[in-house]
């Protein structure tokens, strides 16, 4: 049986630093901690049922290490960390390699949603995976998905030179109310 890759072959540089933080290819140590806060923050996310332990496994296996060696996978995941401790995941997602353009995707630890470290950590991995997206990958543009409940982090994409471009009007249903998602982008200029 022929080893996986530990990282994406798409990507020139195995790591990205920015100050006390770091992102790397998403490891397999990594990934239950991160069904744990998908399943605690599953409100926020598109997720519509918790994960298992086996879910999860089965998950990476056939879908996301695969992709490790691909030229153009179709997304590239990433473990965050500050002081090189894991606290949240993300990456970028729904890339389409003929346009330059990929969906940013982030989830922190949830014992890390104080307003003043969530500002922080974001604004860190904001800057870590455009640093992936435009000089290591060549991509043009990036934007996110937010549920407007979630004002805090749209304030935070606004101060990282992400321009709210759109409203998909009552979009998604959470706990039987209609909310709006509101698009972001940024462009590598």
């Amino acid at each position: 049986m022929m080893k996986r890759l530990e990282h994406y072959s798409c990507l020139k540089s195995k790591e990205f630093h920015h100050k006390d933080y770091s992102i790397c290819s998403i490891r397999e140590q990594d990934i239950m901690s991160i069904r744990v806060w998908r399943n605690l923050q599953i409100d926020v996310l598109r997720q519509k049922s918790l994960i298992s332990e086996e879910q999860q496994k089965r998950y990476f296996d056939s879908v996301i290490w695969p992709t490790f060696e691909q030229d153009n996978p179709n997304q590239i995941l990433v473990s965050f960390f500050k002081h090189g401790e894991l606290i949240g995941y993300g990456g970028l997602v729904h890339i389409s390699w003929e346009d330059k353009r990929a969906e940013v995707s982030f989830l922190v630890d949830p014992e890390r949603h104080i307003p003043e470290i969530y500002e922080e950590d974001f604004s860190a991995f904001l800057t870590l995976v455009g640093s992936m997206a435009f000089s290591d990958l060549g991509f043009y543009r990036i934007f996110t998905e937010t549920y407007d409940i979630r004002e805090l982090h749209i304030s935070i994409l606004e101060k990282n030179n992400f321009q709210r471009e759109g409203i998909m009007r009552k979009h998604v249903l959470i706990h039987g109310e209609r909310i709006d998602s509101i698009i972001h982008g940024c462009i590598n200029e």
